[in-house]
């Protein structure tokens, strides 16, 4: 699908997925142009508000994401500049958003990775089986939404571990910057890829059977 024909397709359905900036701070964890892509939506499809509303729940749980990931990263720095301890930075965590789930390892359980956790796991557990059900043509393209997953879940892992070894090593930041750099990459690549291929299948077929 060609940029303009999926302009025109996000001016149609009136939800425009944020696009992935392109920079990169480490060595990407996975090949970018491997990903499958969804074939162009149909030019004659129609889309009820409700449909429109959820394309967008989609995009605004990722900027809360992303805007959740700003503070992570914010919070490193004061860490690297000596306004925060690693200890501190680690208890300032547990009041974010993104990770506790049963899958998850590390000594804690942050308010971010929380967030992220439920929402991936929601996404795993009930809303890609909806999809690849409504629209089988997605499978390829769910199958590696999941894949990436995995890889944001040991990214979040990675940053916990780092934060440990900053407690215990305070003279050596370099781990910790690689864990939060790494994170970056990983969760702002696979939100913007997840918002071009979900958006409009999900305007069509909502989270659930009946919605739409």
């Amino acid at each position: 699908m060609t940029d303009r024909s999926r302009e025109a397709e996000y001016e149609r359905l009136g939800v425009a997925p944020t696009a992935d900036h392109g920079t990169r701070l480490t060595t990407p964890r996975w090949d970018e142009a491997d990903r499958p892509h969804r074939a162009p939506a149909d030019p004659e499809a129609t889309y009820s508000e409700t449909g429109r509303a959820v394309g967008q729940h989609l995009v605004d749980v990722h900027d809360m994401l992303r805007r959740e990931l700003g503070e992570l990263r914010d919070l490193v720095a004061q860490v690297r500049d000596g306004a925060l301890e690693a200890g501190d930075a680690r208890s300032a965590l547990g009041r974010m958003a993104l990770r506790q789930n049963d899958w998850t390892l590390g000594a804690f359980c942050s308010r971010y990775c929380r967030a992220v956790a439920q929402h991936h796991g929601l996404e795993d557990d009930s809303i890609f089986p909806h999809l690849r059900r409504g629209d089988a043509a997605l499978a390829p393209v769910i199958d590696r939404l999941a894949e990436e997953h995995l890889v944001i879940h040991d990214a979040l892992d990675a940053v916990d571990r780092a934060l440990v070894e900053h407690i215990n090593d305070p003279g050596d930041f370099e781990p910790l910057r690689e864990a939060i750099d790494g994170l970056t990459d990983t969760l702002l690549s696979h939100l913007s890829y997840e918002e071009h291929e979900l958006v409009e299948p999900l305007a069509r077929l909502g989270f659930y059977l009946g919605q739409v």
